[in-house]
């Protein structure tokens, strides 16, 4: 079963609105074409160059950007993605895009308010010595360990409408002074948003979240309209716990496999470290908090 009318609408508006912003992103000299005479009205490639550089007619690739996927191949989204010198995640994303908008690829059904299986809820438990919590596609929180639930203390006190990450950072001022590196966790997270959102458009609960936040925060709105895509599967993160102080953790992520959308996020201190004692602190506190 193809995805509905609906649903292709949406990806064709994401289509349109990604290749655009790819072509007006790339200059003439990025793209090895020579500088020209005369003014440009754009900065970025027109649409004729990106057809030249792809290998195909103009009105093939107007079409393309229009949001019309219909029939493309893999071998044009290839091309496309070349001229545009897309990264492997926005290439995926091209993909992605152009499959569900011309229907022949099914939507996710949305798992709206799916929880946290046993065997997983025991696992989590099972982590005692580092934080780690469980996100679903909308980043709402679907679980915690007992170090995860204390480490991320300020998202389910900020009084948001449940715990979610991407609510938390753009709706509470608190997540300016919890995240250090305010600016590239919210990169991060629209990123991961948008990518999301090209694989499952009919996730009526991540859109109706992503007009929420555009309709709140100016931050999140530029970002939307970026349209950038990427995953973050490690790094370090810089907090400032209201407990404990500063901390710098190293974090992998990883998919849980028979809970599509659902990803694992634990996070470490460096053995030796101030953060480590910092982590040991803050283990501390909660136990204690819980013998209360």
């Amino acid at each position: 079963m193809g995805s509905s009318p609906q649903a292709r609408a949406e990806m064709r508006r994401q289509i349109h609105g990604f290749l655009s912003v790819r072509r007006a992103r790339l200059t003439p000299r990025q793209a090895g074409l020579p500088a020209g005479t005369g003014h440009r009205r754009v900065t970025g490639l027109r649409r004729e160059e990106v057809a030249a550089l792809a290998g195909i007619s103009v009105q093939y690739y107007i079409r393309l950007e229009r949001g019309d996927a219909t029939g493309v191949s893999e071998t044009v989204l290839g091309s496309v993605s070349q001229a545009l010198q897309l990264t492997a995640a926005e290439h995926e994303h091209l993909v992605e895009l152009a499959r569900t908008g011309d229907g022949t690829r099914p939507c996710r059904p949305a798992l709206a308010g799916t929880g946290l299986r046993a065997p997983v809820r025991r696992i989590l438990d099972a982590m005692t010595g580092i934080p780690a919590v469980v996100v679903d596609g909308r980043l709402d929180l679907v679980g915690a360990n007992a170090l995860g639930r204390a480490l991320y203390e300020p998202m389910f006190a900020g009084g948001c409408a449940g715990a979610n990450l991407a609510r938390f950072l753009f709706g509470d001022p608190a997540a300016r002074t919890f995240w250090r590196d305010w600016e590239t966790v919210a990169d991060d997270t629209v990123s991961r948003l948008r990518a999301e959102a090209g694989r499952n458009p009919c996730d009526h609960r991540l859109a109706g979240l992503a007009r929420e936040l555009a309709a709140t925060s100016a931050d999140f709105r530029d970002r939307w309209a970026r349209h950038d895509v990427r995953v973050t599967a490690s790094g370090v993160r810089r907090i400032h716990h209201p407990v404990v102080g500063e901390l710098e953790l190293p974090f992998e992520t990883t998919p849980l496999a028979a809970d599509p959308g659902q990803t694992l996020l634990m996070v470490t201190a460096e053995p030796g470290s101030p953060s480590e004692d910092a982590l040991t602190m803050l283990a501390g506190w909660t136990a204690t908090a819980r013998t209360s």
